[in-house]
């Protein structure tokens, strides 16, 4: 819409994420690149659940064997951070915007890092595997306890951000079960 290309030089990223640029690339795309790049964008900072977003959106889109816009999402990671960080990253790497009505994350007493994914004919459920989950939920409870909400969290989370971007593939994080329409 904007680019004629994506920036793929690494030179053209912050320094912690240089390192990580050609190999993330090559190794889980330039589609997850571009939406994970973005999607931190704007959010506004590099964010765990963003990129758990984005990683499940792409999943969904191979799952139903449909472009970017052609579904429709309901979330369940609610509405407040930080899980429901992971909405930036569906509605980016999917199209499945706020705009376009076609996300809906209601009010969640327990939120979960899940959605429901539907096309005109097909729905599924996706959810992160408990084990993935538990350890990013307890990661970043450690660093909240420990820095609360001061630079010294947002720092820790950013490196745990670029580390679960690096090594979390989405064709192994995931659960999917159908779910009927």
């Amino acid at each position: 819409m904007v680019f004629n290309e994506f920036p793929q030089n690494p030179e053209f990223y912050s320094p912690d994420m240089r390192p990580m640029v050609t190999a993330t690339i090559r190794k889980y795309g330039l589609s997850e690149w571009r939406a994970a790049v973005l999607t931190n964008e704007l959010h506004g900072h590099l964010g765990i659940y963003a990129v758990i977003g984005v990683k499940m959106g792409l999943f969904a889109l191979e799952q139903l064997g449909v472009a970017a816009g052609d579904l429709c999402i309901t979330s369940f990671a609610g509405l407040n951070p930080p899980l429901s960080c992971m909405n930036d990253g569906l509605q980016v790497s999917t199209g499945a915007t706020l705009g376009h009505g076609l996300i809906y994350s209601p009010p969640a007493e327990y939120p979960l890092a899940a959605a429901v994914f539907s096309t005109h004919d097909n729905a599924i459920r996706i959810k992160v595997k408990d084990r993935i989950s538990n350890r990013i939920g307890n990661e970043i409870e450690s660093a909240a306890e420990r820095w609360g909400h001061a630079p010294g969290y947002w720092g820790h989370v950013r490196k745990l951000a670029v580390r679960y971007w690096s090594d979390l593939d989405r064709k192994e994080i995931f659960e999917v079960e159908p779910v009927k329409i």
